[in-house]
């Protein structure tokens, strides 16, 4: 049977045993997949009040970007509550709200059926049932991460500062998480472009804080198939795309990558040039096996990141592209030369 051959392989040592976390992070880890549960379900209901709307010929989500912000749920729940009358609701505008109330009133000019409120009134129930749940899980959440951070040794140093000051998104849990996931590590992930207070905290649930489970860089993020699977034979590449994998901490660096691509940072002049090249897709997986490398040296050797920018970057770049010129044109018995300036690129090319 398979488990018996498993089972001699692991025991003459020819099989390596699978990664898993220390019992404190698998509790984190297990916290912060239930909330990801809840978010994903809580959204669901969002869907079926914005269906219910629909139905009811009620554009709302056509003149407000969520219905589930302040002035979205304050127009439901008093149609919820019998009010049909389009000025009426839309009196209810934020004043933050971009759009007027002319522009709210026209999309809630509808047919207010009662089967459809009913619908309404029954999603929004569920969502607010999941946002107490939330609630919940995030304070569970913060006092499993505070428990951790102080049976951690002090830190080196300070806590450096925020790399944005950008308040955190709505799915995201409200309590600082900065702090004691620097207390946890003796680092500061945040400083990697891309990677924010949740997004570190995910990822330390999934990897946990120990790098030493991974002796490189390389077998860490081929733990992550993130790194090419090379398929030779005959001494002739075949192949060397990355393997399918549902590993939750890829997927997470990958979504950080794809936020890189408008940044004007190194890490974002790399997405840019390789997307150009081979392809969006394969940019991604490129950029965020770079994530992993400064996630891997931070954890291990304390690497404190900081971007160059994406003009250095592109400048290095150009280096590495002209040298490359020059070698391949030494070879050929042949030089470069600067049409700007007339200047012949001489000099050592190695």
């Amino acid at each position: 049977m398979d488990c018996q051959w498993l089972q001699q392989l692991h025991s003459v040592g020819l099989l390596r045993g699978s990664f898993r976390p220390t019992a404190a992070i698998a509790a984190l880890r297990a916290y912060l997949r239930h909330r990801e549960t809840l978010v994903q379900s809580a959204a669901t209901h969002v869907q079926r009040m914005q269906k219910a709307l629909v139905q009811m010929n009620l554009q709302l989500s056509t003149v407000i970007s969520d219905i589930t912000g302040v002035t979205g749920l304050r127009i439901v729940r008093e149609i919820i509550a019998g009010q049909t009358d389009p000025r009426a609701l839309a009196r209810h505008r934020d004043a933050r709200c971009r759009a007027s109330e002319e522009d709210i009133m026209a999309a809630l000019t509808g047919n207010y059926r009662p089967e459809h409120v009913f619908v309404l009134q029954q999603n929004l129930e569920l969502f607010d049932a999941y946002q107490r749940q939330l609630a919940a899980c995030d304070a569970a959440i913060e006092a499993h991460v505070s428990t951790l951070a102080a049976k951690a040794p002090i830190p080196a140093g300070p806590l450096p500062a925020p790399r944005t000051r950008k308040t955190p998104r709505d799915n995201e849990p409200r309590f600082d998480i900065r702090r004691p996931l620097h207390q946890l590590t003796g680092v500061d992930l945040t400083q990697i472009d891309a990677i924010g207070p949740y997004s570190a905290l995910r990822l330390l649930a999934e990897i946990g804080p120990d790098m030493r489970r991974w002796p490189t860089e390389k077998h860490f993020t081929s733990w992550l198939t993130l790194a090419p699977h090379n398929k030779i034979t005959g001494g002739r590449l075949l192949s060397s795309a990355t393997l399918p994998s549902a590993n939750r901490a890829a997927g997470i660096l990958r979504m950080a990558a794809m936020s890189l691509g408008r940044t004007e940072t190194a890490l974002g002049a790399f997405y840019r040039r390789l997307a150009f090249r081979v392809g969006k897709a394969k940019a991604i997986t490129a950029t965020a096996r770079k994530l992993a490398i400064l996630v891997y040296r931070t954890l291990k050797d304390g690497l404190v990141y900081r971007d160059p920018g994406a003009a250095a970057y592109d400048a290095q770049h150009r280096q590495r592209v002209i040298r490359r010129l020059r070698q391949r044109a030494a070879n050929l018995g042949l030089a470069l030369v600067n049409r700007e300036t007339g200047e012949l690129l001489e000099g050592p090319v190695s």
